[in-house]
């Protein structure tokens, strides 16, 4: 079992889809807290209708989303804060009822995590995926 990740930061639709469909994803699982995006075509009524064109399915679990604070660290790369805010919510019910449905999800269909920033070093779906990693076996790849 694999479980892909995926940001969108410097992508367009076009080249997320041709991504996600060549590592044969069936379904992403947005992890950002707030489902909206200036980008063109991220914010979750689009993208989740683009996805469905495609085949692919979407589910959106705000619960692993990074609070407020630990975005705005994360903007002003203050990457180890911004772990350590995640790390302090992911002990929510919250967090916890949303981390199981994803590892759900990463067990019934090849599955990728999606947020914004390109590199998944210096996001939370890092750390997403780790925990998945560690309650399924799974190996993680970054696209």
């Amino acid at each position: 079992m694999i479980l892909s990740t995926i940001g969108y930061e410097s992508a367009t639709l076009p080249d997320v889809i041709g991504r996600l469909r060549a590592a044969g994803v069936a379904v992403i699982v947005d992890v950002r807290a707030v489902a909206a995006s200036r980008r063109a075509g991220f914010s979750k009524t689009v993208l989740r209708e683009s996805l469905a064109a495609e085949g692919i399915g979407y589910e959106h679990l705000p619960g692993l989303g990074t609070p407020k604070p630990g975005r705005e660290a994360a903007r002003k790369g203050r990457i180890a804060e911004m772990a350590a805010i995640f790390s302090e919510h992911m002990r929510t019910p919250e967090a916890q009822d949303a981390l199981a449905l994803a590892i759900a999800i990463a067990r019934r269909n090849p599955a990728a995590l999606l947020c914004f920033e390109a590199c998944a070093s210096g996001c939370h779906r890092r750390i997403v995926s780790g925990l998945i990693r560690e309650a399924t076996g799974c190996d993680v790849r970054d696209l």
